[in-house]
């Protein structure tokens, strides 16, 4: 039996500063070295400063996760000596005096499966060490503070997980339950990290770090279990340690025994006073959590006819859900989910086409009112798309300069029709023994109107004049 649990790590976004100073949160604008003060530099005689709204989104992601969340929370030193750690300790918490973390136990389900959270905590980040040379030989270690101090929510799963597909799964659940909490960005680089503990049965945990990716975990958790079952089918005993994921080599490489609580010599941090959140804050909190993607999913079909599938993808990003939500009536509601799931997606799939593009939600409702009214077709609303994306210009411009207007004159498109009509005598005599085939012949007129013939009214002038 495999047993797989996950420490994941993920920063809070949208606040003014770190965890305990005033320095930036968003550490990435900063040159190297930049974004630092004696404070989240450890120097003698700085004092920590707790930042109130990074608790309060930390709250939120325990109450996402349907996790216990206690009136008093603590913060504690975990003591170990690393180069990104410039005071030498780091200040996050622990469960010593009960449930004093920012959230307790928890649960969320992926698909049909109960994934139990154990805690939640609320922490700062150390720094980040850049390493430069071409070789091991050569190679130097250098380290940039502006990352040290920024706050940081660590996930605490139960071994719920069997396979590396389950653990893909719940990071991708997860990741999406976070964007649309408006507490994280999962997408920036490093905001949303996580290492595994695994262990087959029933042996020794070892746990795996120094992951960059979703996708680098599932295969790093992929070969840690061909590992262990190597080791176990010929009795050799499988050490307790912890393991780097070597990404070039793609295997995971010892690093050293794996260290215990009490190896870190935890203490009660005598600079900040416990916190009070109380039942009237926490309720505040709930009232004021945006709509769950679980609950949107819902609404969509239920309001909207919208197909679950179409449902399930529209809700999980909150980008695109946004974008929905902006630009929707009751009435274009299912045009515009199709518009954005079956085009937009794939035209914009990444941070930086995201925020290139020119579209606003006024373009999409248009656009989705366009194609309903008649006065765009389909085919030629993916070249619409395509130039708003780029220019931003208004959609009747567009379609004026590219001439994508649908071709809706019914003296004109009967031209069309009676021509396509005595071109393709042999699909006229099936169409009438089988009016399924028609379809055929509305393609034909498409195709000589390149894609604008009014649909509707091309089937009807067709049928009118084969006589069906």
């Amino acid at each position: 039996m495999t047993m797989i649990g996950l420490e994941i790590h993920c920063q809070l976004t949208n606040l003014q500063s770190k965890l305990f100073c005033s320095c930036k949160a968003n550490y990435r604008e900063f040159q190297i070295n930049e974004n630092i003060c004696p404070i989240c530099m450890g120097l003698p005689g700085s004092l920590p400063r707790l930042n109130q709204e990074a608790v309060k989104k930390a709250t939120m992601i325990a109450m996402a996760l349907n996790c216990t969340t206690p009136e008093k929370i603590a913060f504690f030193r975990k003591n170990y000596f690393y180069p990104d750690l410039p005071k030498n300790f780091q200040i996050t918490q622990l469960n010593i005096y009960g449930d004093t973390s920012i959230g307790g136990t928890g649960s969320i389900m992926i698909g049909d499966k109960k994934i139990r959270i154990t805690r939640i905590q609320l922490e700062e980040d150390p720094g980040r060490l850049i390493y430069e040379g071409s070789s091991s030989k050569n190679q130097i270690t250098l380290v940039d503070y502006n990352r040290a101090g920024t706050p940081l929510v660590e996930i605490v799963t139960e071994p719920d997980f069997e396979t590396p597909k389950e653990v893909r799964d719940f990071l991708n659940v997860l990741s999406d339950l976070l964007a649309n909490l408006g507490v994280a960005d999962p997408s920036l680089e490093g905001a949303m990290r996580a290492d595994a503990n695994v262990s087959i049965e029933g042996g020794k945990k070892v746990e795996i770090k120094n992951i960059g990716s979703f996708h680098d975990l599932e295969k790093a958790v992929h070969f840690e279990i061909t590992r262990q079952e190597s080791l176990h089918s010929r009795d050799i005993e499988i050490a307790q340690e912890t393991r780097h994921w070597d990404d070039k080599r793609k295997i995971t490489v010892s690093s050293r025994s794996k260290e215990e609580d009490l190896d870190y010599r935890y203490f009660l941090e005598g600079d900040i006073p416990w916190v009070t959140i109380d039942t009237d804050i926490q309720n505040k909190l709930k009232s004021e959590m945006p709509e769950s993607i679980i609950s949107k999913k819902e609404r969509y079909v239920s309001k909207y006819s919208i197909p679950v599938q179409v449902a399930d993808v529209l809700s999980s990003d909150k980008f695109y859900s946004d974008l929905f939500e902006e630009s929707h009536t009751e009435s274009n509601a299912k045009e515009v989910a199709n518009i954005i799931t079956t085009e937009l997606m794939g035209l914009v799939d990444t941070r930086e086409k995201r925020e290139s593009s020119k579209l606003t939600f006024r373009h999409l409702r248009e656009l989705a009112n366009a194609i309903q009214s008649g006065k765009i077709s389909r085919n030629s609303s993916k070249n619409a798309l395509h130039a708003i994306l780029k220019t931003g210009k208004d959609l009747n411009d567009i379609i004026t300069e590219l001439d994508l207007g649908n071709v809706s004159d019914e003296s004109e498109l009967l031209e069309i029709v009676t021509s396509v009509i005595s071109e393709e005598s042999k699909a006229v005599d099936e169409a009438k023994s089988n009016p399924q085939t028609i379809n055929y012949l509305v393609g034909k007129v498409m195709q000589k109107t390149k894609g604008k013939a009014d649909p509707t009214l091309t089937l009807d002038l067709l049928k009118k004049q084969i006589g069906i």
